[in-house]
């Protein structure tokens, strides 16, 4: 755990300082790198107040953050200077996470794009020189492929792209993978076969089916969810009693058709049973509410 930093004579005089535009563009000027530095219109520099940085984190650092908008007039620069007079293991770390934050609140006043952030640390510390490296990926276990992770764009899983030859090759996902694809498509029914073939597989357990089945027939389209699951179960006699339990179950809830008309009371005590499964598996609450697509509200009023 972390130690909180608290207020200091060394921070109350550094803020004291650096607060005051003509000494931070000094500051700036004398040691924001070079290449920085050319980027950097001076005249505009404008400083940002505390409630820049998150509640949660204002507690653990002492910095001052000053907004500049480049030599080119356009996009925006901030420079998050932190004071520290003891050193700390995690220090490029913690520069990160406020890095990350002021991108976050420069988001939030509107902008499309993420502006560039310049951490700097302002060290006087009793350790001299300052005795740990500045360069967070140093502060992983490994950081060759700390470097190569966070250097390199983020591997992407496009379903959207992926053929249906190759995702039924995918073992215990395929189910997932091959119905997020196409649950948009006109009518699901053409999907039975697939369906029927993973499902013998013997792959998922019965929640993950139950909630997969639910899912569809929330998001889903097809001429009639009761015919989808009756046809389903035909191509799929292994999992026949669960899957014309479904159908039964989806008819007197009133799911008859793609448009999702029929009786609201009947979906709300399916829709119910079926959060009291998922909750009862350990399935986060948050996401059982998006599944089932029910208010935490009907859910409190129901003892969930």
């Amino acid at each position: 755990m972390e130690k909180v930093t608290t207020s200091t004579p060394h921070d109350a005089v550094f803020k004291q300082f650096l607060c005051h535009p003509d000494t931070a563009r000094d500051f700036l000027d004398i040691h924001l790198p070079p290449a920085l530095r050319k980027l950097c219109d001076l005249d505009t520099l404008a400083l940002e107040p505390a409630s820049f940085i998150k509640k949660d984190l204002r507690a653990w650092h002492s910095d001052v953050i000053w907004s500049v908008n480049t030599s080119a007039g356009q996009g925006y620069i901030y420079v998050v200077i932190e004071h520290q007079s003891s050193p700390d293991r995690l220090m490029a770390f913690r520069l990160m996470r406020y890095t990350m934050d002021v991108m976050q609140r420069h988001l939030d006043k509107g902008h499309q794009q993420l502006p560039l952030v310049v951490p700097m640390l302002f060290y006087h510390g009793v350790d001299s020189p300052y005795p740990h490296s500045l360069c967070w990926f140093d502060e992983f276990t490994d950081p060759a492929h700390a470097r190569q992770l966070y250097t390199t764009p983020f591997t992407l899983v496009d379903i959207t792209v992926t053929p249906d030859e190759q995702i039924m090759q995918h073992r215990r996902v395929a189910l997932l993978e091959l119905v997020q694809k196409h649950i948009r498509q006109r009518d699901l029914l053409v999907m039975a076969e697939q369906l029927a073939s993973l499902l013998a597989m013997g792959y998922t357990t019965h929640i993950q089916r139950e909630t997969l089945f639910n899912y569809m027939a929330r998001c889903g389209d097809a001429v009639d969810f009761s015919t989808f699951f009756r046809s389903l179960a035909r191509r799929a006699p292994q999992h026949k009693e669960e899957l014309m339990t479904i159908a039964e179950r989806l008819h007197a809830a009133g799911w008859n058709d793609g448009k999702h008309e029929g009786r609201q009371e009947g979906r709300q005590e399916e829709a119910l049973r079926i959060a009291r499964t998922m909750l009862e598996n350990g399935i986060d609450r948050e996401a059982v509410l998006k599944i089932i697509g029910l208010p935490s509200e009907v859910l409190r009023a129901h003892g969930l």
